[in-house]
């Protein structure tokens, strides 16, 4: 006999709903209305409002953690035209919904643009919250993706913030700054390591010295002293042992970082 729990179809939330507002409660409310089997996980609902920039950093991150069928929610910038549409699509054996905003196009460099559905539901329930409820009951319950709504006219892309590169330098992107105040920047480690190429690398902000080595784990340096890593995530950080990068450095969000190899 299978455990209860094995039953359950796991679901991620990203939103830029915040946490002192009602918006992410009515959005579980929805989905565990019309399937009360769902392990619905909080991912974040602290995206700076409207950013998907910044909710494509976070799909990125978390998706692949979660086992193949995972319904990844992403809730972000979500009336961004008045005639708003939310989408369900399959890649790499999980499902992903959320606006036609473009949020997705800076996820994946590619999806098959030809297996995106528009969900729909009635006149009457058309709201977001119907919407994006109504599409992880039916694939949660095992139908057919194709059932949620015909398929999509046009699929939204934007153009994500990409590294400058030269032959001996990477000019970085701050794209995120985290609780701890470490700031992440849009280099990820395989990306890197091929610019790179073994040689040695200086990383330049501000007035500081240029740090010159990237380590495994913060504690490789004294408390206090900044440090630069790749997170669990893959991408490069800076970061201050047992500090608070962003204002210690006087660092932000967007801001940019030169990397240079000698």
């Amino acid at each position: 006999m299978r455990c209860f729990l094995d039953t359950m179809k796991a679901v991620t939330l990203i939103s830029d709903f915040g946490t002192q507002d009602q918006y992410s409660a009515m959005l579980k409310g929805a989905m565990l209305s019309l399937n009360s089997d769902l392990n619905i996980v909080d991912v974040s609902h602290q995206v700076d409002t409207h950013d998907i920039r910044q909710a494509a950093y976070f799909l990125k991150a978390i998706y692949q953690k979660f086992p193949a069928g995972t319904i990844h929610i992403v809730a972000v910038h979500n009336f961004y035209d008045p005639n708003f549409e939310i989408i369900c699509f399959e890649h790499k054996e999980r499902y992903f919904i959320g606006p036609n905003n473009g949020v997705f196009s800076l996820t994946f460099d590619t999806v098959d643009e030809s297996s995106i559905y528009k969900i729909v539901f009635d006149e009457d329930r058309n709201d977001l919250f119907s919407l994006i409820a109504h599409g992880v009951a039916l694939i949660s319950k095992g139908l057919s993706i194709t059932e949620v709504g015909p398929p999509l006219n046009h699929y939204e892309k934007k153009l994500a913030v990409q590294p400058v590169i030269t032959d001996n330098e990477i000019r970085a992107t701050i794209v995120h700054v985290d609780k701890y105040e470490n700031l992440v920047l849009n280099v990820h480690k395989e990306f890197f390591e091929y610019i790179r190429s073994g040689r040695q690398v200086e990383i330049y902000f501000k007035f500081q010295s240029p740090i010159t080595q990237i380590h495994n784990n913060y504690s490789e340096v004294s408390m206090g002293e900044v440090v630069c890593l790749f997170n669990a995530a893959n991408y490069l950080e800076i970061s201050i042992n047992m500090g608070k990068a962003a204002s210690q450095l006087d660092l932000m969000k967007d801001e940019t970082i030169p990397i240079r190899f000698v």
